[in-house]
């Protein structure tokens, strides 16, 4: 299968060419910049050049693959709401690229603050205020015709290189000298690693379930307490709860999503795509990687 892959030189985008490559996918990569794409050509995929905005050329892109797997997101949380606007409009330009045809498109969206049944966030539980739109623009499509599904990923998706939550929150502890957690730190955080995350993609894009929702999840649950905890062990600095305005003040960007209570499960993915993560857990990556000089 030829799949057009956005994010292809990102933390997960990475992870996921390589993936569909040594499965016998050709793979080419949309590269807002000619760093990111001779990144895309040394791990042995072609290249399309342009960036989220320009959705003419995801249209072509999308036209001219046999899937599509959109995991390009402009990270800079300081102006989410333009961000999440832009993937919006990039999503609806992919399926507009697939429209009529049975190609699937393959969509990422986030676990942190969905619905729960039972306490956990499973794929039968849709996006309803989900700080971002990208499940509910996937399944728009996917009513219209298109074959779209969504992969969920968790609020931290671990291993060497990554930029995310955890690192963030091992640099803020640094800069603050304390490791902190919201109140009493037993909101729950599920995680999974990324090379684990990459296997969901290219199965969804196999297996192709129009409407589908996948959740990429290995640690269902982990209290945020615990995370912040191993993060001032490893530095060596005291643990603290914080709350009211110095969750701000010590979170800054991140306090609007550090106190999601969002446990998640995802039995139905591992029956329906017949995918088992087998690599190491959050804690553990920390443990491992996450503190070396």
């Amino acid at each position: 299968m030829n799949v057009f892959v956005t994010g292809a030189s990102g933390f997960v985008g990475s992870a996921v060419v390589k993936e569909l490559i040594q499965a016998g996918h050709k793979v080419t990569g949309f590269a807002r910049s000619e760093t990111s794409a001779q990144a895309i050509r040394d791990a042995g995929a072609e290249v399309l050049i342009g960036g989220l905005e320009d959705l003419e050329a995801l249209k072509e892109g999308a036209s001219k693959a046999d899937g599509v797997i959109h995991t390009a997101f402009i990270h800079d949380f300081n102006q989410y709401a333009n961000a999440n606007s832009v993937d919006k409009a990039a999503i609806n330009a992919l399926g507009e690229g697939i429209m009529g045809s049975e190609k699937p498109l393959i969509v990422t969206a986030g676990i942190l603050g969905l619905p729960k049944t039972d306490g956990y966030v499973t794929e039968n539980d849709k996006a309803n205020n989900s700080p971002r739109s990208s499940e509910i623009t996937a399944l728009g499509l996917a009513e219209k015709g298109v074959n779209a599904s969504v992969v969920r990923l968790p609020p931290s998706v671990h291993d060497l290189g990554d930029k995310g939550f955890i690192p963030f929150l091992i640099h803020l502890a640094l800069e603050n000298g304390v490791s902190a957690y919201p109140l009493d730190g037993q909101n729950h955080w599920p995680a999974v690693h990324r090379l684990d995350a990459a296997k969901v993609f290219r199965l969804a894009l196999e297996r192709a379930g129009k409407g589908a929702l996948y959740n990429a999840v290995a640690d269902q649950t982990i209290p945020v307490k615990t995370i912040a905890e191993l993060i001032a062990r490893k530095l060596n600095i005291p643990v603290i709860s914080v709350s009211g305005d110095d969750v701000v003040k010590h979170f800054k960007w991140m306090s609007g999503f550090i106190g999601f209570d969002s446990p998640a499960t995802s039995l139905l993915t591992q029956e329906q795509l017949g995918w088992t993560p087998i690599q190491i857990g959050l804690l553990a990556d920390m443990e491992l990687n996450y503190f070396t000089k």
